[in-house]
């Protein structure tokens, strides 16, 4: 609970509040659309009550793909701008084609601009406002740390990299041995200069992030105490770090970590492994076809620009640490590796210029899905990794084995939510995306990675 005074909406608060009142202004501008100008193509009423929720499951299904749900994007007018322009577009022309589901197309053709004007601009005007009203200070959450120095501005800068309306009022040191501020970048306060604070409102959330057992002193103990007992926010780091940031703190969970990750919620559910499966072939057979359908294409495209073969095949860990080679269509020189293996990076000369555009569209993924059908990998799930790379990591990166109790799969959570690994840190940040999937697996949290999916590839933001 917030001090009094106080207004902020979480994450998932912001996220419902945007759905809700997308839905809202859009069927009202068209209802105020049809009563001014007798527009009789959209009618809410009772005896058409399923063109609402297919309008609406259609405006949050593309909303959702052109990344309007996105907090850092929505905060922002050009990204709002393109959004809503792609959404209303999108919506309009789906709903249109679809009259066995919706209203017949009219015989006065000019309701179809009302129609789609109604859906833009009442979205860019509540939008516009949302920009300027619920990005305003008043909405900040203003946050005091507790944490050790050296601590203290990672966590803060993960706090605010998550959620931009997070504050950082500062924080109090829990590591004796060093008694100044670490970092600069964050305010180091005493006990009685963060009660002051408290006081006058200025904190709204107290986050524990120490693991530090001896710099959480009495006093600070029976402070913390007190603030629970009159029913203030205080929380501990690592249970809403996977809140905001849908990833697990692997880095500050230390040898507790199996503690809070239930492996079996989701690996021993019967109907989810059958339906994850049933989902795989489906979706295999599928992409096989469409890519015997694209192949002449993309075998001009590698005859002018990759000049070498086709298809490449390189072993990767798979589920349960086994190994198995794994297809692709070729993107990169040949003997790309003839001084060993190495990670790609964002910019590789190694990568041809028709190579590049495969992975963009992540056109070169297709031959997986033969992957897929022998079950050695399913549509989501952890990239699988190649052996050296997985020794390699291993022994810097704690838990990162336990990405292998699942198959590997053609996209995954840590695709749709960061970029491509090119450095250790990166590595880790995957990983911890990767266990929240291999934790929260669900059908809700698949069909959330193909949705992403399908705006990764209509972005062209593979790597």
């Amino acid at each position: 609970m917030s001090q009094p005074g106080s207004i902020h909406f979480e994450i998932s608060e912001r996220k419902v509040l945007l759905r809700i009142i997308d839905i809202a202004v859009v069927l009202g501008a068209l209802h105020l659309i049809g009563t001014v100008f007798n527009f009789d193509y959209f009618k809410i009423n009772e005896e058409h009550w399923l063109w609402i929720i297919i309008l609406g499951g259609y405006l949050l299904f593309f909303a959702t793909v052109f990344e309007l749900y996105h907090l850092q994007r929505a905060s922002r007018i050009t990204s709002t701008l393109r959004g809503v322009v792609f959404t209303s577009s999108m919506t309009s022309l789906v709903y249109l084609l679809t009259p066995f589901l919706t209203p017949s197309l009219p015989e006065n053709r000019l309701q179809i601009l009302y129609f789609y004007l109604a859906i833009t601009l009442s979205l860019l005007i509540w939008r516009a406002l949302y920009i300027k009203l619920f990005s305003s200070s008043r909405f900040y959450k203003n946050i005091l740390i507790i944490a050790d120095a050296s601590d203290a501005a990672q966590v803060a800068e993960t706090l605010q990299e998550a959620d931009p309306n997070y504050k950082i009022a500062g924080y109090i040191n829990t590591d004796r041995e060093l008694e100044i501020g670490h970092d600069d970048r964050i305010s180091i306060l005493t006990i009685q200069q963060a009660k002051d604070r408290l006081e006058g409102q200025e904190v709204s959330e107290i986050v524990i992030a120490s693991s530090n057992v001896e710099g959480i002193t009495p006093e600070l103990y029976e402070w913390l105490i007190e603030l629970v007992e009159n029913g203030f926010s205080v929380r501990e780091y690592t249970q809403i770090y996977e809140e905001i940031t849908d990833r697990v703190p692997v880095q500050y969970v230390g040898k507790d970590f199996y503690k809070y990750f239930p492996f079996a919620r989701s690996n021993q559910n019967k109907l989810y492994i059958v339906y994850h499966r049933l989902f795989d072939l489906l979706c295999s057979i599928l992409g096989i076809t469409l890519g015997v359908v694209l192949i002449p294409f993309i075998l001009i495209g590698n005859i002018i620009g990759n000049r070498g073969s086709l298809f490449y095949k390189q072993e990767r860990v798979g589920k349960n640490r086994k190994t198995f080679q794994i297809y692709k269509f070729r993107t990169m020189v040949e003997n790309a590796e003839v001084d060993g293996a190495q990670f790609a990076t964002k910019n590789d000369s190694r990568i041809t210029s028709f190579g590049r555009f495969l992975r963009k569209s992540r056109l070169d993924e297709f031959p997986q899905f033969y992957n897929i059908i022998k079950g050695e990998m399913s549509i989501i799930g952890p990239r699988p990794e190649r052996p050296v790379f997985v020794k390699q990591l291993s022994e810097k990166i704690p838990f990162y084995e336990t990405r292998h109790v699942v198959k590997p799969g053609l996209t995954g959570w840590a695709q749709v939510k960061t970029k491509y690994g090119e450095s250790e840190s990166d590595s880790l940040r995957k990983l911890q995306y990767d266990l929240f999937y291999i934790k929260h697996r669900s059908l809700f949290l698949d069909v959330r990675i193909i949705v992403k999916t399908l705006s990764t590839i209509i972005f062209f933001k593979g790597q």
